[in-house]
């Protein structure tokens, strides 16, 4: 499944008609919830049911496409599922309980709701009278039958509206093998430093933009709340911060994409960024750096390019000896590891190289690599230690710029 992201033109009226089906998008979801929040044991179907309820009931959700509303009501359905699912596991803290939603941004049509008129044009065919837009960008739609376009997802950010198409296909990438093995370990002083010692500074996007942010709310804080004004400059507000947003996730493709295609075995820490973000010191930094979507993507070109990728337990890594295994404890701030043996390495480095050898005992204990050349894919933290309970249904995601 890939996603191709465009950019929509049209008028003032259907820009406002789009805001009218967002919002009776989420009206449909929160009523659903609450549905489920007050009965008894209420199951998916029951669900679906009661969603034709609400189309007879009220005449503007009966305007929205029926597959939309349904699609709400999955919405509404995948959090309740995601719920239970986390309880079942026990995973400690919180468990993720539905919550109503007040600022939803999107609105997602099926199959139908929606016509092709041509690769730079498409047109809404419900009555919410969104009508015909177009689409800016340089996808090429007629590359892909129009059957294997799963849903039409409309999009309201802060610098405009946006049209992205699921498309069920699966893209794969050849490439020749490198013989080669890295581990990384990433950090707020150096983005990633590898096994060979290599690093990769870390921009800190958001300490650069802060300054600016700063400026903004300060003009927020000034105006008249209700005001045309205000808006506005919230408005201003929002695009500096999706500004930065796209500039880590930019960044993280990038390095991801270039490990990937310069080694056949990428090793990396598998960390609980919700437990590390508790330390208010750190919180803001380790956010800016964006590990999450770093490993995000790490996994995903794996699976696309066919190279082995390994998350390890990372505890004790900073720790141990890598050329010795002893253990040689150390605060934050010692940044350099220095053994007994005669090891002197930086910190970071140690680190590294302990991570590598972490996941290659891992795999050639498994022998799925090193005894299968033709083996391909992605060895998530599903098969070393289930941390991540949705990495693997983010390995379908693709980016809007790829």
């Amino acid at each position: 499944m890939i996603v191709l992201e465009f950019k929509i033109k049209g008028k003032t009226k259907q820009y406002q008609a789009i805001d009218e089906a967002i919002r009776t998008f989420q009206f449909v979801r929160n009523k659903c919830l609450r549905y489920w929040m007050d009965g008894q044991k209420v199951n998916r179907a029951e669900l679906y049911r009661y969603n034709t309820k609400l189309r007879s009931e009220f005449s503007f959700v009966q305007d929205l496409n029926s597959h939309a509303c349904q699609a709400s009501v999955e919405r509404c359905w995948s959090s309740i599922a995601r719920f239970f699912d986390n309880c079942k596991k026990q995973i400690p803290g919180k468990k993720g309980y539905p919550r109503f939603k007040k600022n939803t941004r999107s609105v997602e049509y099926k199959t139908s709701g929606w016509k092709l008129l041509d690769p730079k044009h498409i047109e809404f065919t419900d009555k919410k009278e969104i009508g015909k837009l177009k689409l800016i960008g340089t996808w090429d739609l007629a590359f892909y039958p129009q059957d294997k376009i799963k849903r039409v997802r409309l999009v309201r950010r802060a610098d405009g509206y946006y049209c992205q198409f699921c498309i069920s296909v699966d893209i794969k990438e050849e490439l020749p093998p490198t013989h080669q093995t890295i581990g990384l370990d990433v950090g707020l002083k150096e983005f990633y430093t590898d096994s060979m010692g290599q690093t990769e500074p870390n921009p800190r996007f958001y300490r650069q933009g802060e300054k600016r942010l700063k400026f903004h709310q300060r003009r927020i804080s000034r105006k008249k709340k209700g005001s045309t004004n205000r808006k506005k400059a919230i408005n201003k507000l929002g695009r500096k911060h999706l500004k930065i947003s796209r500039q880590r996730e930019e960044h993280a493709k990038r390095l991801a994409r270039c490990v990937i295609q310069s080694n056949d075995f990428v090793a990396y820490e598998d960390l609980r960024i919700r437990n590390l973000v508790k330390n208010h010191c750190l919180a803001k930094s380790i956010n800016d750096a964006g590990w999450y979507q770093f490993r995000k993507w790490l996994e995903y070109f794996g699976k696309k390019m066919g190279r082995v990728t390994v998350a390890v337990n990372p505890a004790y890594t900073s720790q141990i000896c890598s050329n010795c295994g002893a253990v040689v404890k150390k605060s934050l701030s010692t940044r350099t590891h220095v053994c007994a043996c005669g090891c002197r390495l930086d910190r970071d480095e140690n680190a590294a190289i302990n991570i590598l050898n972490r996941a290659l005992g891992t795999v050639g204990h498994t022998g799925t690599w090193i005894l299968d050349p033709n083996t391909s894919g992605d060895l998530s933290s599903t098969f070393v230690g289930a941390i991540l309970h949705q990495q693997d249904e983010s390995l379908i995601e693709e980016s809007p710029c790829l």
